[in-house]
């Protein structure tokens, strides 16, 4: 499994009814193991737990408790002789109100209500295999934002299947760059209020998602109008809050692709994430994530992470820029010269797809402008 699954099987665990004996065992399934691993645990064959709980060696101790025992049980795990005698590298406890966990090796914990902790999930994926948890972790809330936009962008096309011939491939991909857009802006002051765009869709859109494209495609038409052109535009009041938005996002036609129940479900959970915390390079790793791999071949388009983006900027340019920042400091007529050689350079990306060499170019820059 991958982070982005893994974050949704542990997304759709959280959300079930807590129970207690089978919560182990879910988690563990949640981060890859296979049924066979599961039943051998379950039969007590590879399940060495002196604490009543799940261990699984090599791996993780799990201990379910009382409300307000949480961590009573997970100091227990931590001394329990079997954990030691089965070289776990994590711990957990967990009564279904709170949930508590410590790497073993480093000594680093978590602590959070048992609903937030899929907001954990990067904490925990040296479980699955993945050994690059660092840089994972540090942009889990990218992977969550990746993974709904994917459930979405799924239960979207199984109601529009038009939408995913290559004559619609286009608006599809249109029509999610505009929710992306929506979803930062909301969080991000460039709309008046907070939540803006969530919340109008969830309240003038019916229950049973009947008109929710037709409430999104009044949104989008008023972020296509000018201020002083909506006395004539026959807008609905409540979408008359959205700023007019330039730069052509908004353009040409406001077709949205009809929702299910089930799709303004995931609208609303994606809506209500925190977009400060997501890096706007998202777009590429949507990219990656709804994008069938043939598809992307015969478009050419090749998704590139953040760290090979740097392994081409840093050498080129940005390496040069930090090491004369650290001559200049102490020096402020070196420093003014340096960011006006700033201020000069042009960033061209030939194969430019989501955008993600020049928007971490833009990031990298900034950021050592703002040292």
């Amino acid at each position: 499994m991958n982070a982005v699954e893994i974050e949704q099987a542990i997304t759709e665990l959280a959300q079930l009814p807590f129970d207690a004996p089978e919560f182990p065992f879910a988690f563990l399934e949640a981060f890859g193991n296979k049924p066979t691993t599961l039943k051998r645990l379950r039969s007590g064959t590879t399940n060495k737990s002196d604490l009543g709980g799940v261990l699984q060696a090599n791996n993780i101790h799990i201990a379910t408790c009382a409300q307000g025992e949480v961590t009573q049980t997970l100091l227990a795990l931590k001394n329990s002789p079997a954990t030691t005698k089965g070289k776990a590298k994590f711990i957990l406890a967990t009564d279904g109100v709170d949930l508590e966990a410590e790497n073993l090796g480093s000594g680093e914990t978590v602590a959070c209500a048992y609903p937030d902790f899929p907001n954990k999930f990067g904490f925990f994926l040296a479980l699955a295999g993945i050994s690059t948890v660092a840089q994972i972790r540090e942009n889990s809330f990218d992977i969550q934002a990746t993974s709904r936009l994917n459930r979405l962008y799924v239960e979207l096309l199984k109601t529009n299947p038009d939408w995913g011939t290559a004559e619609r491939r286009h608006d599809m991909n249109h029509f999610m760059a505009r929710l992306i857009f929506c979803f930062f802006a909301e969080d991000t002051d460039i709309f008046n209020s907070d939540n803006l765009f969530t919340a109008t869709i969830e309240q003038m859109s019916a229950r049973d998602s009947s008109n929710t494209h037709e409430v999104i495609g009044e949104v989008f038409r008023a972020m296509n109008t000018k201020v002083e052109d909506r006395a004539a535009s026959d807008l609905p009041r409540w979408a008359d809050a959205f700023p007019y938005v330039n730069g052509g996002l908004f353009s040409g036609s406001t077709d949205t692709p009809k929702f299910t129940k089930i799709a303004r479900s995931y609208f609303v959970h994606i809506g209500n994430l925190n977009w400060k915390r997501i890096n706007p390079d998202i777009f590429g790793s949507m990219i990656q994530a709804v994008a069938d791999e043939d598809e992307r071949s015969v478009l050419g388009m090749h998704y590139t992470s953040v760290p090979n983006i740097l392994k081409v900027l840093n050498p080129l340019f940005l390496d040069s820029l930090r090491a004369e920042l650290e001559a200049a400091r102490m020096s402020k007529p070196k420093l003014t010269d340096l960011r006006k050689r700033m201020s000069k350079i042009r960033v061209f990306d030939p194969a430019c797809g989501s955008g993600n060499f020049l928007v971490i170019a833009y990031k990298e820059m900034r950021a050592i402008e703002n040292v």
